[in-house]
C-alpha cells in the first residue's frame, strides 16, 4: 500500500472468458446488482497482472489489493481490457437500439451521416405519408362510429319518446271521452233539476253570467299553470297504469264504475282543489310592539288542539297566547294576548300538547326545553341537558307525555313529562334544526339537520336511522308531516321537498320562494304546503304541483323607518286544521290571518 499510483476502488467483474452470447446484456441496474462495491456507472475495463478483469471507475486515487486473490496491485499492474470494452460498447449500443423509437433511429442515422441516399430518404417519406393517411382514415372511421352510435341512441330515445307520447295521447283521448260523457250526464241532470225547481222563471241570465265569469277565471288560472298541471296529470295517469300492470290486470286502461280512470279521478281532485284556491285574502291582522324592531321577530306560531287559541314565540322572550275568535272580530289595534309568559332567553319554537289542551312546550337559545301550564302560567317541567341553542321541540300525538327536541349541540333528545332527565339521546354529528314526531306513530321521528339530509329514526333502534333522505343542497331547516306516510322538508337551498317515509321515496320538489339564510317557517295540511320567503312573502303549494298555487306579500311602511325592503322576511306560518285559513308572521312582528280563495 505504498505511495504509488493506485488502482482505486477496483470492482470485480466476470472474467473475459465467461463473457459469451448466453449472458444477458448488461444494464445499469444489472451492473449495480452484480458489482455492489462502487455502485457507479462503469466506463472503462482493465485486466491486472494477476489475470483478473475489473470494471474501473474513471477516477481512481486510492491503492487496493486484488479483491479476488488479494495480490498487491499498483497502477502499473493494470492494463486496458480492449476486448471487454468493445463487448460492453456493443452491448449498450444494442440495448439503446432496442428501446429507441423508429424516429430516433432515423434521426441518428441522418445526424451521423451513415450514407443515407436520396432514394432511401424519399422512400421513407413516402412510407411516412402512407402511415399518416392510414392513421387519419382510422381516426375518421372512429369518429364516424362515435357519431353513428350517438345517432342510434338518439333515434332510440326519440322513438321511446314518440311511443310515450302516443300512449299519453291514447290516455288523453280516453279521458276526453269519459269526461264528455260525464259532463253531458251532469248537464242533463242539472237541466232537469232547474226545470223542476223553476229557476228560469225569474232571471234566466243572472246565474249564467255569474257561472261564466267563474269559469273564465278558473280557465285563465289553469292556462297560467298549464305546464305544472300537465306534469301532474301525466304522472298520475302513468303511475296508475304501472300500478295496474304490477297487479297483473289484463287491461290497464279499465275505468272505474263511474267511467273515470282512477288516475284521471285523482287528477280531477287535484285540479278541483287547485283551481278553488288561487289567491290569499287577508281577514285579520295584528302587530306586536313597535314597527321595525328586531326584537319583534316571531320565530314560531301554532294553533292549539281545538284551533281556539294560537301561541306565538320569538326573540322578544315571551310566549303570547291569543284567542282566535277575538283576533277575527276585534279591531286591529286592540289585539291583546289572553295569556303571556315571560322567559329568560329568546325562544325558537313552541309546540302544543295534542292531548292536554293547557300544556305547551318551548325551546330557547340557551338550550332549555320547558313545558308550561297555560292556565297557571307556570313551568311544570324544565330540561337543561342541551349544551347549545335548541331550535325545535315537538309533542307526540300518540303519547302526550313524550316530546322530542333538537339542538345546535348535534343532539336529539327524547323527553317524558314523567321524569326529569332525557329518555333517549341521539348523536347526530351535525347541528339539528328541526324535529317532528310522525303523527301516526310514537316511535318514529324525523330530523332535519345541517348535513343537508333528513334522518328518519325508529326510536326502538337509534344506532342508525331507518332512512336517510338526500336531495337538499343546504341545511334542512324544517320537517313536517302531511300524513303518517308523507313528509315535507324545507331547506335554505330555496326548495321544499316531499318524501314517502313508508316506501323511502322522493316524491316532489317545490320551487318558487326564496330562502338562503333565515328560518322562514313551514306548515302543512292534508292538501297544501305553506312556507315563508326572504322576499317578505308567504307561498302556498298544492302537494301535487311543484309551482306555487298562491302567494301574499307583507306590506312595508317605508316612510316610518323601513328603509331596506330586502331585510324583511316571513318568519313563521301555521295552518288552521282542515281549513284554508292560515296564520303568517314576519320579522317585523306583524301577524296576518290569511284565507285561500278563488
Amino acid at each position: 500500500m505504498g505511495g504509488e499510483s493506485s488502482v482505486g476502488a477496483l470492482v470485480p467483474t466476470v472474467n473475459s472468458e465467461a463473457t459469451n452470447s448466453k449472458m444477458p446484456p448488461p444494464t445499469e441496474e444489472l451492473d449495480k446488482d452484480m458489482f455492489p462495491i462502487c455502485m457507479q456507472i462503469i466506463k472503462d475495463a482493465s485486466v491486472t497482472s494477476c489475470g483478473h478483469s475489473f470494471l474501473m471507475p474513471v477516477e481512481a486515487k486510492d491503492c487496493n489489493d486484488c479483491p479476488c486473490c488479494a495480490h498487491y496491485l499498483t497502477y502499473n499492474h493494470n492494463f486496458p481490457n480492449v476486448l471487454l470494452n468493445k463487448l460492453l460498447e456493443r452491448t449498450y449500443a444494442r440495448q439503446v437500439a432496442k428501446t429507441a423509437s423508429p424516429y430516433e433511429h432515423l434521426r441518428q442515422a441522418l445526424q451521423q451521416g451513415c450514407g443515407v441516399s436520396f432514394a432511401v430518404v424519399d422512400g421513407l417519406m413516402a412510407l411516412l405519408a402512407e402511415k399518416k393517411r392510414k392513421m387519419e382514415q382510422e381516426e375518421a372511421d372512429t369518429n364516424m362510429r362515435i357519431l353513428l352510435d350517438f345517432l342510434y341512441c338518439l333515434s332510440k330515445q326519440k322513438l321511446d319518446d314518440l311511443n310515450e307520447i302516443q300512449t299519453d295521447l291514447h290516455y288523453i283521448e280516453e279521458d276526453i271521452n269519459s269526461v264528455e260523457k260525464k259532463r253531458i250526464e251532469l248537464s242533463r241532470a242539472s237541466d232537469r233539476l232547474s226545470l223542476k225547481l223553476g229557476m228560469f222563471a225569474d232571471d234566466p241570465n243572472s246565474k249564467f253570467f255569474t257561472q261564466s265569469e267563474a269559469n273564465a277565471s278558473k280557465k285563465k288560472w289553469v292556462r297560467a299553470q298549464f305546464n305544472a298541471l300537465q306534469e301532474c296529470y301525466l304522472q298520475k295517469r302513468r303511475n296508475w297504469v304501472r300500478q295496474a300492470c304490477k297487479e297483473e290486470k289484463r287491461d290497464a286502461d279499465t275505468s272505474n264504475r263511474e267511467g273515470y280512470n282512477p288516475g284521471l279521478e285523482d287528477f280531477h281532485s287535484v285540479l278541483t282543489n287547485f283551481t278553488r284556491c288561487s289567491q290569499f285574502r287577508v281577514v285579520a291582522e295584528l302587530r306586536q310592539g313597535g314597527l321595525f324592531h328586531s326584537a319583534n321577530i316571531v320565530s314560531s306560531i301554532e294553533f292549539d288542539r281545538d284551533d281556539e287559541l294560537f301561541a306565538t314565540a320569538g326573540v322578544y322572550r315571551r310566549i303570547k297566547i291569543f284567542e282566535f275568535s277575538k283576533v277575527m272580530n276585534e279591531p286591529e289595534d286592540v289585539h291583546c294576548p289572553v295569556v303571556e309568559m315571560s322567559t329568560r332567553s329568546k325562544l325558537s319554537c313552541v309546540s302544543w300538547n295534542k292531548y292536554m289542551k293547557n300544556h305547551i312546550a318551548s325551546s330557547d337559545y340557551e338550550g332549555i326545553v320547558t313545558v308550561w301550564d297555560v292556565t297557571t302560567r307556570q313551568s311544570i317541567m324544565e330540561y337543561d341537558e342541551h349544551e347549545k341553542r335548541a331550535w325545535s321541540v315537538d309533542f307526540s300525538q300518540n303519547e302526550p307525555s313524550m316530546l322530542v327536541s333538537g339542538s345546535d349541540d348535534c343532539k336529539v333528545k327524547i323527553w317524558s313529562t314523567k321524569q326529569e332527565s332525557s329518555v333517549l339521546n341521539i348523536d347526530m354529528k351535525a347541528n339539528v334544526c328541526s324535529v317532528k314526531y310522525n303523527p301516526g306513530s310514537s316511535i318514529h321521528v324525523a330530523v332535519g339537520s345541517a348535513d343537508h339530509h333528513i334522518h328518519y329514526y325508529d326510536l326502538r333502534n337509534i344506532s342508525q336511522p331507518l332512512y336517510v333522505f338526500s336531495g337538499h343542497r343546504k341545511t334542512v331547516s324544517y320537517v313536517k308531516f302531511l300524513s303518517s306516510n308523507v313528509l315535507a322538508s324545507a331547506s335554505t337551498d330555496s326548495t321544499l321537498r316531499l318524501w314517502d317515509v313508508k316506501e323511502n321515496l322522493a316524491l316532489r320538489t317545490f320551487r318558487g320562494h326564496t330562502n338562503e339564510k333565515n328560518f322562514v317557517g313551514l306548515a302543512v295540511n292534508n292538501e297544501y304546503i305553506a312556507c315563508g320567503s326572504e322576499t317578505n312573502e308567504v307561498f302556498v303549494y298544492h302537494k301535487a304541483i311543484s309551482k306555487p298555487a298562491a302567494s301574499h306579500r307583507f306590506s312595508i311602511d317605508l316612510e316610518n323607518g323601513g328603509d331596506d325592503a330586502g331585510s324583511y322576511f316571513t318568519s313563521a306560518v301555521c295552518w288552521k286544521s282542515d281549513s284554508p285559513t292560515m296564520l303568517a308572521a314576519n320579522n317585523q312582528g306583524t301577524i296576518k290571518v290569511l284565507v285561500l280563495a278563488a
